[in-house]
């Protein structure tokens, strides 16, 4: 990729429209006809554009499209792709024999006059690759970040054009699909926390890699999907939720992840306002968690997405190592609303840890202020000490005399308490321990997971596992 002459945006455009197969239309809501224009400009239209409409009034996209509470939404999006890939479809089945059609469609938000609003939008385009076939889908949610109007409308032109001209030529890998859907749209501009892409064309496609693949190139901080793989735009899925979040390696999950987890629940299910109805526990693993030997393993990272999957957990994916940056990050998101943070007692050590914040002028209080000012508690799981016969706990933490004030504060503020229930007969497990045992195919591994990941690690063959000789018999 790196090695080819890249195509400028007019090139593109000018490409596709002298693609005499490639036909379909354009609908846009919000900035502008910014992406159809480029495609008018370059030239050979005709033979590209059915047709391109814009519904501004609320009324008139209504009756295009149905009734919506939300103009930017993914449900408005689907609608407009419904709408638009039926009506060529039945409208033009005379061409259908000889052309690729495709229905483009966004619905944005850009910056408004004032400046007080978060530029963004949802882009999707329904495309067939082969004449004849069933159509693909690509969707995706973006955040503008250009501090002018004009700029965020030729962004949004710019990543129409790439995302039409990628989906056709561009697309041998995920790597090459992302690298040409975001060339000229660098970070400071357009971030992209949303992706998925189905169709028969993209079956050996597995979303999650993409959602790993955003995080990995920069593209956004954070991505997440669900218990089924599906992708989540994180905004859209946690917003107003009350979040009960905890981060791990998870690899793989041990049966002391799922007491964390269970027990902690049930903690912070009692307080105020938090319902199982309003809540999500959210399992978070960072690209640190994720590396390994300076490189992140897909398969390594498929294999602890398909355990936390089938114990029906939503995952996120993030590259926010320090806990006060995922926490000011959820704040953003969930509007007010409770994060409980559930972590191993040597976790909250590394918190307390002032080198941690070394890149920060304010230090450890900046931090402590700007993630543990909102509306937070950390629930904290003790530990077994190395050669002590107690267990550490919140009650005997070790801290520099001179942090202990803070300590006291967070206690008496009820922004840090202890598990009031837990297994102290799990304390003994370790997932590196586990891991170890797993590789080096030793038996006893199995007693440290639940049943579920045991049978999944065999079944899948997941980090490392190989089968007995009567395993591979009896399947």
């Amino acid at each position: 990729m790196s090695e080819k002459r890249r195509l400028t945006t007019e090139e593109k455009a000018l490409k596709v429209n002298l693609t005499s197969d490639i036909y379909g239309s354009f609908a846009e809501i919000g900035a502008g006809q910014e992406v159809a224009a480029n495609f008018f400009k370059a030239g050979g239209s005709s033979g590209t554009i059915a047709y391109t409409h814009s519904a501004y009034d609320m009324k008139v996209s209504d009756s295009m499209y149905g009734e919506t509470s939300r103009y930017v939404c993914e449900e408005r999006l689907m609608q407009m792709l419904d709408k638009e890939y039926d009506t060529l479809e039945q409208t033009l089945a005379d061409k259908q024999e000889d052309s690729r059609f495709f229905a483009f469609a966004n619905t944005v938000e850009s910056l408004n006059y004032h400046k007080t609003n978060q530029g963004q939008g949802w882009i999707g385009m329904r495309m067939q690759l082969e004449v004849g076939h069933q159509p693909n889908e690509v969707v995706m949610h973006v955040k503008m970040h250009d501090t002018s109007h004009k700029r965020q409308q030729e962004a949004i032109g710019i990543l129409g054009v790439n995302l039409i001209h990628a989906v056709y030529f561009e697309r041998d890998s995920i790597e090459e699909f992302l690298e040409a859907l975001t060339y000229r749209l660098p970070r400071e501009r357009m971030e992209i926390d949303m992706m998925r892409i189905s169709g028969p064309n993209f079956i050996h496609i597995d979303n999650r890699v993409i959602a790993l693949n955003l995080v990995k190139k920069g593209l956004t901080d954070a991505t997440m999907f669900d218990q089924t793989g599906a992708v989540l735009q994180p905004r859209t899925a946690l917003y107003k939720k009350n979040v009960l979040l905890t981060r791990g390696r998870f690899r793989p999950m041990t049966k002391v992840h799922v007491n964390v987890i269970e027990e902690g629940t049930k903690q912070y299910l009692k307080e105020p306002d938090v319902e199982a109805d309003n809540m999500c526990v959210l399992l978070e693993l960072t690209l640190k968690d994720l590396t390994a030997d300076g490189k992140i393993d897909d398969k390594d990272f498929i294999d602890r997405a398909e355990l936390l999957c089938s114990m029906g957990y939503t995952v996120m994916i993030s590259n926010y190592l320090k806990h006060y940056k995922m926490i000011e990050y959820l704040s953003s998101i969930t509007r007010g609303k409770k994060i409980g943070v559930l972590l191993g007692v040597y976790n909250l050590q590394t918190i307390f840890d002032e080198k941690y914040y070394d890149t920060l002028n304010g230090g450890l209080l900046e931090a402590f202020g700007r993630g543990f000012g909102h509306n937070i508690k950390m629930y904290t799981y003790p530990a077994l000490k190395p050669g002590a016969t107690e267990l550490y706990t919140i009650q005997n933490f070790e801290l520099p005399d001179h942090l202990k004030g803070l300590l006291d504060y967070m206690l008496k503020t009820d922004k840090l308490v202890g598990f009031e229930t837990y297994d102290e007969n799990l304390l003994h497990i370790q997932s590196d321990a586990v891991l170890a045992k797993i590789q080096n195919n030793q038996e006893d591994w199995e007693d440290d997971v639940p049943e579920s990941v045991m049978k999944a690690i065999k079944f899948y063959h997941l980090f490392g596992y190989v089968p007995k000789e009567e395993e591979v018999a009896n399947a």
